[in-house]
Parts: structure tokens; sequence; C-alpha cells
């Protein structure tokens, strides 16, 4: 567990040394901001508890998915850039053969990444937020710690989709078109555009279903206190369910690929 501790502190302090590239993703991240705030506030005023949410809880939402932007993945830029890339240069084979766990490893390293992003790009663009509008907080002191479980639980869902994203280069050897899906799918399916409770009918009842809500819907309910006594162990159970799916399904395409190193281009 040392090594993969080490790993985890690794990403962390990587991630830290690109300072200007954190300011750079604050400042876009409070810019959207407030563009979504804006558009957020014009949208209730016609619409008051649009999906169940008065607008100082909409426009918390709003803040909240601009805080776990990075940090959860929604729309990619995590570690699968660099997987992709060692699966299509053939480098991971080399990672194959290391003593250690090629799933851990990565699971590690995207951990880190997640910490220091939710710090180095979440906590600004949300302390801005709540001073610029008046926006919900919790009102139970508690909520914030089991506000951060939920968002520990998402950034494990979103490692093991976009684990699986990655796998898939061993077989299409070009991932744009798998990335892409998939961050669009994040986008819309996690409530980054809109709250999953806005969603009409069958479409929205299946999007809350699907496990990308599980890395902003949920934790914005929980935050939001939506989710509490019985319904907030039923949210964490269906973060938990999902990962535990999710990961083993990456157990079994990685045990498949290892079977498959394709090398393009060498």
């Amino acid at each position: 567990m040392r090594l993969y501790w080490t790993v985890l502190t690794g990403g962390f302090r990587r991630h830290a040394t690109y300072r200007v590239a954190t300011a750079a993703g604050v400042f876009t991240n409070t810019v959207f901001g407030f563009i979504l705030a804006f558009t957020y506030m014009a949208l209730w005023d016609e619409r008051p508890r649009l999906g169940g949410y008065e607008l100082a809880e909409a426009l918390a939402f709003v803040w909240l998915g601009q805080a776990l932007l990075a940090a959860s993945s929604l729309m990619g830029g995590g570690f699968e850039d660099e997987l992709i890339e060692r699966i299509k240069s053939g480098d991971i084979a080399v990672d194959l053969y290391r003593p250690a766990d090629l799933q851990l490893w990565w699971f590690s390293a995207n951990l880190g990444r997640a910490a220091f992003q939710l710090l180095g790009r979440g906590v600004v663009p949300m302390a801005v937020g709540a001073l610029a509008f008046e926006m919900a907080l919790p009102e139970n002191p508690l909520t914030w710690p089991a506000f951060l479980l939920s968002v520990l639980l998402g950034v494990v869902v979103s490692f093991a989709v976009w684990y699986l994203v990655a796998l898939s280069v061993f077989w299409v050897l070009d991932g744009a078109g798998v990335v892409q899906v998939a961050w669009l799918s994040g986008v819309f399916f996690s409530g980054m555009l809109l709250p999953l409770t806005v969603f009409p009918g069958a479409l929205g009842e299946v999007a809350r279903m699907l496990p990308w809500a599980s890395m902003l819907q949920v934790p914005a309910d929980v935050f939001l206190e939506k989710r509490t006594g019985w319904g907030l162990v039923g949210a964490y159970g269906f973060q938990a369910g999902w990962a535990v799916v999710l990961l083993a399904a990456g157990r079994a395409l990685q045990a498949a690929a290892t079977r498959r190193v394709v090398v393009q281009g060498g």
C-alpha cells in the first residue's frame, strides 16, 4: 500500500507544479460559472422551483458543477489521455511488467490529481460564487463531510468510466471517438448543463440511473441536503454500486487487454 500512497501523493505534487494552468482553469471555471448563473437566474425567473430547486439552490448547483468539473473529470482531461498514449505507443507493455497492479496504479495517480483539482480549481470558484450570488449553503455542519464523501465516491466512479474508455484503445486503436462520446455523456448526464431533475419523463428517470449522475447530481443533492437520513444512505449505495460494477468491468477488460497488446505504429 505504501507504493500506491506514493503514487497518490506524486500525482498531487505533479499537478501542483502546473500553476499557470491551474490559474487559467480557475479563471475559466469562474467565467463559465457567471455565464451559467445568469442563465439559470433568467430561467428560474420564468419557472420558479424548476426541477424542485429554489433559485438559491440552483445557483449553488451551478457553482458546485464548476468546483467539481476538473476533480470529477466531467469533460475528461484527467489521466486517460496519458494512458491512451501509452497504449498507442506500446509503452503499456512496460507498465504491465511492473510489480504493481495497473488499475490500482492509475487509480492512485488519479486520486492525487482529483484531490489537487478539488483544492486548486474548486475552492476559489465556489467561494466567488458564494460572494457574488445568494446561493444555498448547508445548514447542518455534518453535511460538509457527507458531501466530501459523496464527492470521493463520484471521483471513483469517474475513474472507473474513464479507465474503461482508455482501455478501449486496445481494440479501436484511436480513442478520439470514444473519448468524445464519453465527455459529451459526462456533460449531459451528470447534470452539468441542467440538474437531472429538470429532465422530463423517461429521459429524466434514465439519466438519474446512469453512472454520470454519481459525479455531480448526487453530490449536489447531498450538499443541498436533499439527501438526508436513509436518503443519504441510498445516495452512497447508488454511487458505491456503480463504482463496484465499473471497477469490476475495468478489471475484466484489463485482463482481456493484457492478452491483446497492440502497438500502433511500431
